[in-house]
């Protein structure tokens, strides 16, 4: 009977848990955020700004651009296009470029050192491992090899154009001429237009290696976008670039003219000056005072360079000598540390404050005097990178140029300053903005337009909203307003086998995991097939630990680093397309389906101390039974009454 008891129990708890544990998960929602509309499509990259990297190597030569809006008053259109932020973590920033039809997207450094575009061509055997595919012009029904003639030069068989490009860091590109639609991306106002491009067959030193798949080349000459769309009198001969800051990366580039604040600082540009884009300093101020140089000192060889393509900047020996001195002399707060990199020695300070936007309490400001005696403020964050090992510590950014006597003004120079390459009137223009949101300030209204502190440190960009179509034909994602997101799931597709990937699938989700700043125990694998000598691995992102859902921003900041290629895997996993994506809401619970499992488990504690105890009872019955029947044979037996006889 007792056994019997506890059976039903049982069998009743048992049917309870499940009727609670089927009412307690509820069916999901649709998503919110959809995946883009067919398969294989990259997602648009319209997104918000994030945090630099922190790093202080500069062994580095290459930098970055940015993006803008377009003139009111100009008949053109304009290319306008998001820039990502690198510049100290590889030394560039890129942007991206769509190429032939259907569109190939590519990753390209934006290079106004640099007067060809170009990247890696389908029959490259010596090119690195970029973020992209290869180029493969079979692919694309619009691709045109530029045929050889008297203006280019010509591969061996006197067939097709080819192009050679050296640079200093000794690295190197060569390959063929082609043309084919070059698209700029779903913010941009021009449509897609018809250019010349390289197309590599062999790459070295840093072009080789770099995660970028190649340049942009923004600089003056026939192969240069700005000169090809120009020709074509698609854009007015001008096009802007807005670096981030120190903490706040990111920012804008436009194609084309854009309204120039009216306070912005102008030099004059001399194109015969040099092939560079050129200004004409004339002094430099450090904390109000003049340094004591001749004013010829920036106008040798080249004279004073702007170079989007180098991060930082380069004075020659006695400008930098002067510089250098002046800001110690200005510093006698400060403790004078070595620099991160035993390589070099850099002049670093230490005993700052970690917050960028107290700085200029402590390092002086420092001016640039052009020919027309206006002044370009530089912050201290114009002019410094951190310290990679000591908190609080900062180096100078500028260095001597060595035995070269130009002026060379990299990337640093102009964080948090729009920069209009005015080349139809000669001048280039700088107005000191918070680049990071620069763009938004654009979208809506249409011109530049003042803004808070530069060196906020803080990011108050916002998601732009979706654009009506993209070059690849994919959708802009944005997560409608604060909603609280249980799950991300991510289909990314490997350029590697499924044998190869197999064993190490796990070790992959640890790599993914650090990469986006999240518990290994939130990444959590879905499906995982062969695509021919591909992989597609899908993935769930889920809140960590005792939470119950993940921010918008957090959520935003997973999916950008896959999609920008800013999750950095080893080689051995090789490369990687984020094809598609979704977030799913968080279900709001009740109090009963919060708090369901305290419930059940006070259930289950009081049913089995209900059991426990009516088992002992049952056992203890048993056993006084028992005692009870059992009599030995000699035991003393109890004397009973007699009863009389009936006679």
């Amino acid at each position: 009977m007792a056994r019997a008891l506890v059976y039903i129990t049982v069998a009743s708890v048992t049917f309870f848990l499940l009727f609670l544990l089927s009412r307690s998960n509820p069916s999901t929602s649709t998503p919110l955020l959809l995946p883009p509309p067919h398969h294989g499509a990259r997602p648009a990259m319209i997104l918000p700004l994030f945090p630099f990297p922190k790093n202080s190597s500069r062994t580095f030569s290459h930098s970055g651009r940015h993006l803008l809006r377009s003139d009111s008053h100009s008949s053109h259109p304009n290319a306008r296009m998001r820039l990502y932020d690198d510049l100290l973590l590889n030394g560039y920033y890129t942007t991206r470029l769509w190429i032939g039809t259907p569109p190939q997207r590519f990753a390209l450094i934006v290079d106004t050192g640099s007067t060809v575009t170009y990247v890696p061509c389908a029959t490259c055997e010596q090119c690195g491992r970029h973020q992209d595919p290869k180029f493969q012009p079979d692919l694309s029904s619009t691709y045109q090899p530029v045929k050889c003639n008297l203006d280019c030069s010509c591969d061996t068989d006197r067939v097709q154009c080819t192009y050679e490009r050296q640079y200093a860091e000794m690295s190197s590109s060569s390959g063929v001429l082609g043309e084919d639609i070059i698209s700029f991306g779903n913010q941009s106002e021009l449509v897609p237009q018809r250019a010349v491009f390289g197309c590599e067959n062999e790459e070295t030193g840093d072009l080789y290696s770099q995660h970028a798949d190649g340049i942009m080349g923004l600089g003056r000459g026939d192969l240069s976008v700005v000169d090809q769309l120009v020709e074509k009198g698609v854009i007015s001969d001008s096009f802007s670039l807005c670096y981030g800051g120190m903490d706040i990366g990111g920012g804008a580039m436009v194609l084309g003219g854009i309204s120039s604040p009216p306070d912005m600082v102008f030099s004059y540009s001399d194109p015969e000056r040099s092939p560079y884009y050129n200004i004409d300093l004339k002094a430099i101020h450090v904390a109000g005072k003049q340094l004591p140089l001749n004013p010829n000192v920036f106008d040798v060889k080249y004279g004073t360079v702007l170079d989007s393509g180098t991060t930082y900047a380069y004075l020659p020996e006695a400008a930098f000598a002067a510089f250098k001195n002046a800001i110690i002399k200005e510093l006698t707060s400060l403790k004078q540390i070595r620099g991160p990199d035993p390589n070099y020695n850099d002049i670093c300070f230490s005993g700052a404050s970690s917050d960028v936007s107290e700085l200029s309490k402590i390092f002086p400001t420092v001016e640039m005097v052009f020919d027309n005696q206006q002044k370009l403020l530089l912050a201290p964050e114009n002019y410094l990178f951190r310290h990679s090992k000591v908190r609080g510590g900062y180096c100078l950014g500028i260095f001597p140029n060595e035995k070269d006597p130009t002026t060379l003004l990299g990337g640093i120079i102009v964080r948090n300053t729009l920069v209009t390459y005015d080349r139809e009137h000669l001048k280039i223009g700088f107005w000191k903005t918070n680049c990071s949101e620069l763009w938004e300030r654009l979208r809506i209204n249409g011109a530049p337009s003042p803004s808070p502190s530069s060196s906020s440190g803080k990011d108050n960009s916002t998601v732009e909203s979706p654009p009506t179509s993209a070059p690849d034909g994919s959708s802009h994602y944005a997560i409608p307003g604060e909603i609280q997101i249980g799950e991300i799931t991510l289909d990314m597709s490997l350029s590697i086998d499924y044998s190869y990937l197999k064993p190490h699938i796990n070790e992959l989700a640890e790599f993914i995991a650090k990469e986006l700043d999240v518990n290994a125990s939130q990444v959590h694998l879905l499906d995982f097939t062969s695509e021919g000598n591909s992989s597609l691995v899908t993935w769930a992102i889920v809140p960590s630990g005792s939470a119950t859902y993940i921010s918008n921003v957090a959520a935003i900041s997973i999916i950008s680093q896959l999609a920008e290629h800013r999750v950095r895997l080893p080689d051995t996993f090789g490369n990687y397309q984020l094809v598609q994506w979704k977030v799913e809401p968080s279900v709001q619970q009740t109090w009963w389906q919060q708090h369901y499992l305290v419930v059940l488990l006070a259930i289950m504690i009081t049913i089995i101390v209900g059991l426990s105890a009516s088992g002992g009872w049952i056992i203890w019955r048993r056993r006084q039974q028992a005692l009870k029947l059992y009599k030995p044979v000699d035991g003393a037996v109890s004397e009973q009454e007699l009863q009389p006889l009936e006679s």
